[in-house]
């Protein structure tokens, strides 16, 4: 395999449409899947945009996670910050230490504690179904449902007052965009680590079932590190399957023959969801490894010290793992094997969580809201191009009324 003469100066983020990378990654997929990348601070690494060469860095443990060898593809405001090892932040971190913590975290999200959930998620759903409907059309998604769903699970299953949602989701949306000042970025992380302190501090005094008083009892964290996980969980909680409910309506939306397969056979929606996290892939800067020693990944000799941006919305769309038209939304697809929840040691931990979310927010929509369209032209939704996480930041609907 032979890299690009010349490295990439920046990653691309000129997308080819609201759902679809940048068209060079294709080129890139298809001749040099292994390139030359200059990283954000200068670094010379490398960028991965084909699935079975993620795959393998992903399970790979020759690539580490760890905070202070990574380097950023992408400039964001706070990411200095998280530059340097923080306590309990264990998505930063390698094995053993990671695995310390996953193990306690696993013992939180299981499948039990899942289960016995979804009731409640259904409610919820039901709620902001209901309360869409009183209110009548038009209605912003974003705001009146794919938002405020995720917030409430997440803060129910850490034991959070969802009274404080507006307090979190403000200092969330300032710490993801590119564009917020450095000092105001860091205010806003001080903020939800503030937040975090407090409501550790009020379970040591008044435990409940949640999660935060179940990691207490355990005895083994330290409050710093209860502090760091519980902002991480309540951070990526909300924030990551509230853009896939609504990025995922639009995307519906604008391939009308796959809401009426769903529509006209409802048990679709499992193979949806997967569909719709292969074909958008939020993450939209990928993820980075770095080489823990000399190592051949593909053909390529990557040094210790090199870091490699996985991109995963190429990844996603690679034909040799999803067939000749990876770039159509297909909710009949069976083979999906997608990494848009990662893979190996780091896979997201609240994955199944947030498949239930989708599943039963998709249903709820396409089952309660007839005639489910949008409110304007589809060039008018604002696009959160300018956030690590995509998505849209409002989706105007409106429906058919009696």
């Amino acid at each position: 395999m032979t890299p690009t003469t010349t490295p990439l100066q920046a990653l691309p983020v000129d997308r080819a449409g609201p759902f679809d990378p940048s068209a060079r990654f294709d080129e890139l997929r298809e001749h040099s899947p292994i390139s030359r990348l200059r990283f954000s601070d200068g670094h010379l690494g490398w960028l991965v945009t084909d699935h079975a060469t993620a795959r393998h860095v992903l399970a790979s443990p020759l690539f580490s996670s760890r905070a202070e060898l990574r380097h950023a593809v992408i400039k964001r405001p706070v990411q200095e910050r998280f530059s340097t090892p923080q306590p309990g932040m264990f998505i930063a971190m390698d094995p053993p230490d990671h695995s310390q913590y996953r193990r306690l975290l696993t013992g939180q999200f299981t499948v039990r504690r899942m289960k016995q959930l979804e009731p409640r998620i259904a409610q919820i759903v039901q709620d902001h179904l209901d309360a869409m409907l009183a209110a009548g059309p038009p209605a912003d998604l974003v705001r009146s449902f794919a938002l405020p769903i995720p917030s409430l699970v997440i803060c129910e299953l850490l034991g959070v007052p969802y009274a404080e949602r507006d307090r979190f989701q403000h200092d969330t949306a300032k710490m993801v965009s590119l564009n917020t000042p450095r000092q105001d970025a860091e205010a806003a992380a001080d903020s939800i680590q503030h937040f975090m302190e407090e409501m550790v501090a009020l379970k040591h005094r008044e435990p409940d079932d949640a999660i935060i008083s179940g990691l207490i009892a355990t005895g083994e964290l330290t409050d710093t590190e209860l502090t760091n996980i519980s902002m991480l969980l309540l951070v990526a909680g909300h924030e990551t399957t509230a853009n896939m409910l609504a990025l995922g309506t639009f995307a519906l939306l604008s391939n009308p023959d796959q809401v009426a397969a769903l529509r006209a056979e409802p048990t679709l929606i499992p193979g949806a969801v997967e569909e719709l996290l292969r074909y958008l892939t939020i993450i939209q800067f990928g993820l980075v490894r770095t080489a823990l020693t000399d190592v051949e990944v593909g053909g390529q000799q990557i040094k210790a010290g090199e870091s490699v941006c996985l991109f995963l919305p190429s990844v996603n769309r690679d034909p040799a793992a999803f067939g000749d038209t990876p770039d159509t939304l297909d909710v009949h697809r069976i083979t999906n094997h997608h990494l848009a929840f990662g893979h190996g040691v780091h896979q997201c931990l609240g994955q199944q969580l947030a498949r239930v979310e989708m599943r039963m927010g998709y249903a709820a929509l396409l089952r309660g809201l007839p005639g489910l369209r949008l409110a304007v032209d589809p060039s008018q939704v604002p696009m959160r191009e300018d956030m690590s996480i995509y998505g849209v930041h409002e989706l105007p609907i409106t429906w058919d009324v009696d």
